[in-house]
């Protein structure tokens, strides 16, 4: 039998097809709606990672405050070979239980060459850059979510002149929600001394009508999925603006 001997070939190689930036996910194990969005709007060249982390179908503090321990081994799931730029705990509710530099240093434990942000980090960033003061929130969440929610960002400098939440529990009804009652929903929220409507929740299919929302009430309108990609794109050096999905994406 003969030996096998490769040729010495000289192998090309170029920056491959996500050239621009890598960004990665770690998402609840009940999403359903994220990785929609982040489809809609990653440029080309760019590349979105996903990974995702054990939950039940019931979004209640507990069970966010668990995903902390998970949140390293799901962030070394996504490229080991370091070229990762960015990494994202895609989870609004998520985050602000657990905290933003709780969640920062388990992600970087898992991914220590990429920049670590989490989905509150990218809203609050978002309603910054717009200078938002005077908030009203709309969230699908419980009232226990909702009243963390609501100190969390009076911690980080805005005024929440309400919040109103939709007392879901599951996951799996959050992501059925209908984009024209998320609309009539931010509507109804709306209040004459607040400057911006939030609407929370990576779940919601909010992202398929902030621009009818906005276009509505007259008022810039920031949601969950729009400031995270939003962040991430940013964080990974891109700059693309992006039209049809809120002023966010097309001015900033």
């Amino acid at each position: 039998m003969s030996e096998v001997l490769s040729k010495p070939w000289h192998v090309r190689f170029d920056a491959g097809r996500h050239h621009r930036a890598k960004i990665g996910f770690v998402l609840l194990a009940t999403e359903q709606t994220i990785e929609d969005d982040v489809a809609k709007l990653m440029p080309a060249g760019a590349a979105a990672h996903f990974t995702r982390a054990a939950i039940p179908d019931s979004i209640t503090s507990d069970n966010l405050q668990s995903q902390a321990d998970m949140l390293a081994q799901c962030a070394s799931l996504l490229l080991p070979d370091g070229s990762l730029d960015v990494i994202c705990y895609a989870c609004t509710s998520g985050s602000l239980v657990i905290g933003e530099e709780r969640v920062f240093n388990e992600l970087n434990k898992g991914a220590p060459q990429a920049i670590a942000t989490s989905l509150i980090t990218g809203v609050i960033r978002a309603l910054r850059k717009i200078e938002a003061k005077r908030i009203v929130v709309g969230t699908p969440y419980l009232d226990e979510v909702n009243t963390l929610e609501k100190t969390y960002l009076e911690k980080a400098g805005f005024e929440v002149v309400d919040i109103q939440g939709l007392n879901l529990e599951r996951d799996s009804d959050m992501v059925r929600v209908t984009p024209e009652f998320i609309c009539e929903f931010a509507q109804s929220i709306n209040r004459p001394d607040a400057d911006t409507i939030f609407i929370s929740c990576g779940a919601l299919r909010t992202l398929d009508v902030v621009a009818d929302i906005e276009e509505r009430t007259g008022k810039p309108v920031i949601c969950s999925n729009q400031a995270m990609i939003w962040d991430t794109l940013r964080l990974a050096g891109i700059d693309d603006r992006i039209g049809r999905y809120g002023k966010l994406l097309l001015n900033h």
